[in-house]
């Protein structure tokens, strides 16, 4: 591992000692951005319309914990004007590569924008922040508001065309917010209880009234042990939890155990669908922008948690 993480360096230094860009020069085309997690390409994009070429690294259904740069990804980001990246250590394996790039290329964590005080340090994660702001649509505009004005420090000519669309995306997001709240009031207060394969929605937990828990830690580089499983089941027994939810981003045979072993315990717990954590959907799909897999997630968890659970009453 050290061998390979050596090596990625020795590659990104080759790449932007020869590559002789001077950092921020935009050509006729506009900015050329590189983005990680879909969720930043997606407000990205939204932003920075016909003035920027967005390249974005992590597609549908990867990991951001795990993810490594290939060869062309280096190549891609030694060629950009800005490179945009979460931060808070969500893109862990990236962290070398993104210092090196730092150099030379303008490089942004969307998450630098958002208030310290509003970000969680759960005690297992070794004093670090929870990354996965993005989950309390309120924190992602301020998300918004921080890319937008690091586009404007670069491109000052576009200006007006960034504030005026980040300004009509912020509305919309605003109305996002809303129908969240709105529609986790429509679950019974006791009801609210949100398990996952992996502890990424504790802000949205926070911010909507749910109490969350997820068999693996923060990070899914952190494996799932027969304790976190056994507990995880007592937990599911005891409250009697109608449904629990696996992610798209991590494989799913965790959390069917853990329905597994709650089945042994003569009781029933259903898969109540498929989440988008830490990864969006499929282009072209709704579930394929910010927006829609936000509402893609918070309608899914609604249905299966209104569900009628084994002895009591149907909401």
């Amino acid at each position: 591992m050290f061998r390979v993480m050596w090596l990625m360096v020795v590659i990104v230094s080759l790449v932007l000692v020869g590559c002789g860009k001077q950092a921020h020069d935009v050509d006729h085309d506009g900015l050329r951005v590189v983005t990680t997690i879909g969720m930043i390409t997606d407000i990205v994009e939204r932003i920075g319309g016909d003035r920027i070429r967005v390249s974005g690294l992590m597609g549908p259904g990867v990991d951001p914990h795990l993810y490594k740069a290939s060869e062309g990804d280096v190549s891609r980001m030694s060629r950009a004007d800005i490179i945009f990246y979460n931060g808070l250590h969500l893109e862990g394996a990236l962290t070398e590569v993104l210092g090196q790039m730092n150099r030379r290329v303008k490089t942004v964590a969307v998450t630098d924008g958002i208030d310290p005080s509003q970000l969680l340090s759960p005690e297992d994660y070794e004093g670090n922040y929870d990354p996965h702001v993005w989950f309390d649509v309120s924190m992602w505009m301020q998300a918004v508001r921080h890319i937008t004005e690091t586009l404007v420090q670069v491109d000052s000519a576009g200006k007006n065309h960034y504030e005026t669309r980040s300004g009509e995306l912020l509305q919309e997001l605003k109305t996002l917010h809303e129908y969240v709240r709105q529609q986790a009031d429509r679950i019974p207060e006791r009801q609210r209880v949100l398990i996952t394969a992996h502890d990424a929605f504790n802000y949205f937990g926070r911010a909507y009234g749910f109490e969350v828990r997820g068999l693996q830690g923060i990070s899914t580089a952190a494996e799932a042990g027969t304790g976190d499983v056994q507990s995880l089941v007592n937990f599911i027994v005891e409250r009697r939890i109608p449904a629990i939810f696996i992610e798209s981003s991590v494989p799913p045979r965790n959390i069917e155990a853990v329905q597994a072993a709650v089945k042994s315990r003569r009781f029933d717990v259903q898969i109540g669908g498929e989440l988008f954590s830490d990864a969006m959907g499929s282009e072209g799909t709704p579930e394929g922008s910010y927006t829609g897999m936000v509402r893609y997630n918070i309608d899914t968890i609604v249905r299966a948690l209104l569900k009628k659970s084994e002895g009591e009453q149907k909401y």
